[in-house]
């Protein structure tokens, strides 16, 4: 896997070494895995601490559900349910907090209030002023493909081809983020399981990541607790999808991140911060292994 390095104001992210872990932090009543378990700002906080002291490299949070058919909320309810998080949780950590929104102007407040990367989903596309924010501030951007919106991606998605289209859709976010000022060194891309696919399209991704390799940049994946895992661990017996609570989606989880890591992914957005690192850590060994180094003595 090839080795990349962000560096930016205080911060410092050596990838391929090693598998970064972004510990998800939503702070929505809705979103589709943990949707209210840190609405209130004080559980926000403590989940974004035990994160960190269990190892997390970057804390992502959210104050707008992306899960499917999900719908907007305004400027003022986003910038009320994260601001206050990251003003308390920046001063008492020292990796960075990663915004995930797609308005221009949480981001700047966010950034504002400490945190130091930006995750939007809708890779600079719904809000033009959002590359001006990462352009004026300098922080890296984590580029995601999405077929549509989340009120409607899952609304059978369609490919002719699915890794080219992808790759395709990447060139041309790339070449726009640097026509608006950003350096293609403060960029990441994000090939958007579940976002805009169906389950065979996030098995495909996880199985032929490495075809993005070419477009030479970090890559992030995310596929905790998606719908395709609880899908395909559901009883044969059973209609619906087992919840994202079960433990076998988190075991079904880590065996996604693992394939992942194997494949080329530099960072993975996971709920669960402790098995992922115990995950990670096994698949870097055995990534880094080398038969020169066994001694036949």
């Amino acid at each position: 896997m090839k080795p990349y390095t962000l560096s930016w104001n205080t911060h410092r992210l050596e990838l391929g070494s090693r598998t970064c872990v972004m510990g998800i932090l939503n702070v929505t009543p809705d979103s589709f895995s943990d949707g209210g378990k840190f609405f209130t700002h004080e559980h926000a906080v403590a989940q974004g601490m035990k994160m960190v002291e269990e190892g997390a490299h970057i804390i992502d949070i959210g104050g707008e559900s992306t899960r499917p058919f999900s719908e907007k909320v305004s400027v003022e309810e986003e910038a009320r349910r994260v601001l206050p998080v990251i003003e308390k949780l920046a001063p008492q950590i020292s990796i960075p907090i990663s915004i995930d929104t797609t308005k221009a102007e949480i981001a700047r407040q966010a950034i504002d209030a400490g945190a130091s990367m930006i995750n939007d989903i809708s890779s600079l596309r719904v809000d033009p002023a959002m590359a001006q924010v990462a352009s004026t501030y300098g922080v890296p951007v984590i580029l995601m493909h999405m077929k549509g919106t989340p009120e409607n991606m899952q609304v059978a998605p369609e490919y002719d081809d699915l890794i080219g289209e992808i790759r395709e859709f990447f060139e041309d976010a790339v070449q726009k983020a640097g026509g608006n000022g950003i350096p293609k060194s403060m960029l990441i891309i994000d090939p958007g399981i579940g976002f805009g696919k169906t389950l065979a399209h996030n098995l495909a991704l996880i199985r032929y990541l490495d075809e993005f390799s070419p477009l030479d940049l970090p890559i992030l994946m995310g596929p905790s607790r998606k719908t395709f895992i609880r899908h395909i661990l559901k009883p044969e017996s059973e209609k619906k999808d087992i919840s994202p609570d079960q433990p076998e989606v988190e075991t079904g989880t880590q065996a996604a991140v693992a394939a992942s890591v194997l494949n080329g992914a530099h960072i993975v957005r996971v709920h669960n911060v402790a098995n992922t690192l115990a995950t990670v850590k096994m698949i870097n060994e055995i990534q880094n292994s080398n038969l020169e180094r066994i001694s036949c003595s």
